[in-house]
């Protein structure tokens, strides 16, 4: 049993929990701190946090504190992973050009993911609900959408660049109806990938591997006639986004 509290000074109830034959079977949380966590589940990406968070709501002993640790690392590890979000590919995917890498305010990131995946639904006609920081579903989870937000980097090589994760793909994979939106932060203007094409292309794409931390380089590139397309590195062609963009309302 979870109990869930609406004020601080719990120390009665705790000290009865804790006299009684039901301590192993109780949790006392405050709603305060319950919501706390699920700001933190809505941040994360990584099915991990959210493992560890509902393992923390069971209850258990507090003698080896491993499982808190387990949190805590878990967590750490994911918001790194939401930094290399915003990291681009080294100097080889970005065609030798030198850059000064500035973070992005994840706020501002947020607002333009969001904005982004709201004009995708309207677009499908149909309503997206979130699952984390990134990733988004219908209510009968056969829509699925997973949107990375790029700041423009300097140069017209690859002004924009997205990290492509694992958990992202299994995610989309599962889905039947699934995109992956690449949101630009100076555009009112994004690009639905489908899955399909997504998968398919994976091997023409260059990646980092870092253990369980892996994940694809989705460089774009400028065309010819001025339009953005996605860089195959690794085969050295490109195919243009111009069939996959929307638009919203500035």
């Amino acid at each position: 049993m979870l109990v869930i509290v609406g004020r601080e000074d719990t120390g009665a109830l705790e000290a009865q929990v804790r006299g009684s034959r039901y301590a192993w079977d109780m949790r006392l949380i405050s709603v305060e701190r319950l919501i706390k966590l699920v700001q933190i589940k809505e941040k994360s990406d990584d099915p991990a946090t959210l493992t560890q968070i509902r393992q923390l709501l069971q209850p258990f002993e507090y003698t080896k504190i491993d499982r808190i640790i387990d949190v805590i690392f878990t967590t750490a590890a994911d918001v790194e992973e939401q930094i290399v979000e915003q990291a681009p590919a080294d100097d080889a995917d970005k065609g030798g050009e030198s850059y000064k890498q500035e973070r992005t305010d994840p706020d501002l990131l947020s607002a333009k993911r969001l904005e982004a995946v709201e004009a995708f639904a309207r677009l499908k006609g149909k309503e997206l609900v979130r699952y984390s920081r990134t990733l988004f579903w219908s209510a009968d989870k056969n829509l699925r959408a997973c949107c990375a937000v790029s700041k423009r980097y300097e140069g017209d090589y690859q002004p924009y660049w997205y990290a492509f994760h694992p958990n992202w793909d299994r995610f989309l994979a599962e889905g039947q109806d699934s995109y992956f939106v690449l949101s630009c932060m100076d555009r009112n203007e994004a690009y639905a990938v489908s899955y399909s094409v997504i998968d398919e292309n994976k091997k023409n794409l260059n990646m980092t591997a870092r253990g369980d931390r892996s994940y694809w380089h989705v460089a774009l590139t400028t065309s010819e006639d001025g339009s953005l397309a996605i860089n195959l590195s690794r085969i050295g062609t490109k195919f243009s986004l111009k069939p996959f963009a929307f638009r919203w309302p500035a």
